[in-house]
């Protein structure tokens, strides 16, 4: 859930299929028309036309990146998955839409929230409360945030799904995905099918609020006695299955901390892979949005507040124990174990090319390398990030090696990459290889 940016407008979301088709329907319409036209003058003009120049004209683009911003639900669900999980692979014309579904999101409309509000508390829902913010403090693919005040003086974050999103799931995906597809821009081989059956699982958890109503006391209870993190309390007498209602944490965005001195940033790091360890040997529930959103500070108490559980998903235990024979050959330094953990997560396949499986675990041994050498992890080192975003070209370079790892595997990922970039954020220093002695 992202913190609602001052360029967010409010505008209607489509909450029928009919009309979500519709929307869709309409830009796909629009740009072979745009394709049409452009390549009959080019054919006029005696030139042979190229379809991706002119599928991705400037107008094309941004007609595809509003609507899809506009549908959010599966449409920016979608976007997000593929721009985090395949982004290196794909073209940067598409790469950019993509990554633009990560930070964009409108919000409802004032009529439209009170519509949904109704049909969930009923007609005089509002006497239930003293003052009830319109605006919402913060936006995202499935839902918006609002902070209210009840007249028993409870002061809330309601969590607001948006209407149609829940019933749209199965024909949106197929719908962007048919969209997608319809560009050509996806690379030879790419097989998009099995990050868009990920979208439809992830969003039907994410869309079904009384399960993460579940997961939220679920981490209640693991972090009880655990005074590093604070967690919001779920309000049952609320909450519904298309509203969330949850105590208002005050608090400030993970990132205010990027100037505070190195042993907090140093410390808040530590703290927040200490728990993703913990997540995954210890309590085997995972929240795996590495969103930075969904990680804030208590300025007053130095704690660290969690939100946004739509996305805790199990950890199965051979996934731990996958991992930990990742981080045990990472810190011993041991290549030939590195491959072989690397290969069981399926980071490769057992079919691809051997220069492709050397390639991930040269990546790897370049990760673990300080944890090899008994060192600190320092986040800030701009060698670190430079070998790294120079192997990342390097892989993507090789158009015939495209593979998706396993669903479980992506997850993980996703959760390690959204901490590391935040770690870079802070310039942290930390030392991770005793951090894992405790569970390894």
């Amino acid at each position: 859930m992202t913190g609602l940016p001052e360029r967010s407008r409010a505008s209607a979301i489509p909450a029928s299929r009919i009309g979500r088709a519709a929307g869709l329907g309409g830009v796909a319409t629009g740009i072979i028309g745009s394709v049409a036209a452009s390549g009959l003058r080019e054919v006029m003009s005696g030139r042979r036309p190229d379809w991706r120049d002119l599928v991705l004209t400037p107008s094309n683009v941004t007609r595809l990146a509003d609507e899809l911003a506009r549908m959010r639900g599966a449409a920016m669900k979608v976007g997000q998955l593929i721009s985090m999980d395949a982004g290196e692979m794909l073209p940067p014309e598409l790469a950019a839409i993509m990554a633009r579904l990560r930070a964009d999101a409108d919000h409802l409309p004032p009529r439209q929230l009170r519509q949904v509000l109704t049909r969930a508390w009923g007609t005089d829902w509002h006497l239930r409360f003293s003052r009830f913010d319109v605006r919402p403090v913060a936006a995202a693919s499935i839902g918006q945030v609002h902070r209210a005040l009840t007249r028993d003086g409870r002061d809330l974050a309601i969590k607001v799904q948006y209407p149609g999103v829940a019933d749209s799931i199965d024909s949106d995906v197929t719908n962007v995905g048919a969209l997608i597809r319809m560009s050509g821009l996806l690379p030879q081989g790419f097989d998009l099918a099995p990050l868009l059956d990920e979208a439809r699982s992830q969003l039907r958890d994410e869309a079904d609020y009384a399960r993460e109503r579940g997961q939220l006391a679920a981490f209640h209870d693991l972090l009880r006695d655990d005074p590093r993190f604070v967690l919001p309390e779920p309000q049952e007498d609320l909450s519904t299955q298309s509203v969330l209602a949850m105590t208002f944490l005050d608090s400030e965005a993970i990132e205010t901390l990027e100037h505070a001195p190195q042993d907090r940033r140093d410390n808040v790091v530590a703290d927040m892979f200490d728990l993703m360890f913990a997540e995954m040997f210890r309590f085997g529930l995972m929240q795996s949005d590495p969103n930075f959103a969904n990680y804030r500070h208590d300025p007053a108490t130095g704690r660290i507040v969690l939100l946004d559980f739509g996305a805790a998903r199990p950890v199965p235990a051979e996934m731990a124990q996958g991992y930990r024979a990742l981080f045990r050959a990472g810190v011993a330094g041991d290549r030939a174990a590195l491959h072989d953990a690397a290969l069981a997560l399926g980071f490769f396949g057992p079919t691809n090319a051997q220069r492709h499986a050397s390639m991930v675990t040269d990546m790897l041994a370049v990760v673990f390398a300080p944890l090899a050498e008994g060192r600190h992890f320092d986040f800030a080192d701009p060698t670190l990030a430079r070998r790294m975003r120079e192997q990342g070209m390097e892989m993507a370079a090789e158009r015939d090696f495209v593979h998706i790892p396993p669903v479980e595997t992506l997850y993980v990922q996703r959760k390690f990459g959204g901490l590391f970039l935040l770690a870079q954020r802070m310039r942290a220093r930390v030392d991770i290889g005793a951090l894992l002695q405790g569970y390894l």
